[in-house]
């Protein structure tokens, strides 16, 4: 499963921007102390609306996943793609893709890294991948 590219808006730009760079931006409240996911616009503790982007650090460990099957298009088969909520480091959850669920085996705990990959036509954009040995 290839992923579709998205387009930036002017409320996402610091989000696009980060990952650019390599670096996942989430919300952050400095009267709550609290962070929150790219999407919140008040926040997810508090309902502050104090929210600015700040880098995070980019671990984190899986929740959970799902297998995505792949579709088979033109008799050739297509590759399943494995989906997983991961709780980063800072406390946000986020769903995004696990680039290497075929060498090694998602668990609930495992720790994850974040990585950005650039579909064509589109912006970076998140994926996680599971660290070995964790």
């Amino acid at each position: 499963m290839s992923l579709t590219p998205v387009v930036r808006d002017e409320y996402s730009a610091p989000f696009f921007d980060g990952a650019a760079r390599g670096e996942l931006m989430l919300r952050y409240s400095p009267s709550s102390g609290a962070w929150s996911p790219p999407e919140a616009r008040v926040c997810a503790t508090s309902r502050a609306a104090d929210l600015e982007w700040r880098a995070a650090s980019g671990e984190g460990a899986l929740v959970s996943w799902t297998v995505i099957p792949g579709r088979s298009r033109g008799g050739r088969p297509a590759a399943d793609t494995v989906v997983g909520i991961v709780e980063t480091a800072e406390g946000p959850w986020l769903t995004l893709r696990i680039v290497n669920a075929e060498e090694v085996a998602p668990a609930a705990g495992a720790a994850v890294r974040v990585e950005f990959v650039r579909p064509e036509g589109g912006e970076s954009v998140p994926v996680a991948r599971l660290v070995a040995g964790s």
